[in-house]
Parts: C-alpha cells; sequence; structure tokens
C-alpha cells in the first residue's frame, strides 16, 4: 500500500509500497513516527484542511492528547 497525506499533492507521499497487516479498514488510525511536512511544526490549513489530533503515546494503553482534531467551525471561526 501506499500511505498519502490528505492533499492532493505529487509529494504527498509517507510511505511507498509498505505492508500494513491485518489490512486496514475504513475508519482505522495509523500511527505514522515520521511525518515530515506533516508534523506539528509544519501544520497549517492549506486548501481548508482541518488540522490532525496530536498524541503524546507513552505505552499502548498510556497517552495523553496534546491537541484536539480541528472541524470546519475552528477554521472559520476568525471570521465570525
Amino acid at each position: 500500500m501506499d500511505v498519502v497525506g490528505p492533499v492532493c499533492e505529487s509529494g504527498d507521499f509517507l510511505a511507498h509500497r509498505c505492508m500494513l497487516s491485518p489490512s486496514p479498514s475504513s475508519g482505522d488510525a495509523l500511527v505514522v513516527w515520521a511525518t515530515g511536512a506533516y508534523c506539528s511544526s509544519m501544520a497549517s490549513n492549506y486548501n481548508l484542511r482541518p488540522r490532525a489530533i496530536e498524541v503524546i503515546v507513552k505505552a499502548p494503553d498510556l497517552y495523553t492528547v496534546v491537541r484536539r482534531p480541528e472541524n470546519f467551525g475552528d477554521l472559520i471561526s476568525c471570521y465570525m
């Protein structure tokens, strides 16, 4: 499988021809440890894309949400 970013850009690949097992289903989460330009410090709302959730994982059952996912209301809140 190819893992790509949410915006249709030619360089939007996070992984080429990788094996994902078991095969993911719609709605599953995928952890990407090294995201390049998708990291928090480079995040933007390009093409009206809301920023993703950001989570610090300490153990499989021990994690902290450090930034909630944005929604469309967040994107237009400065115009209201």
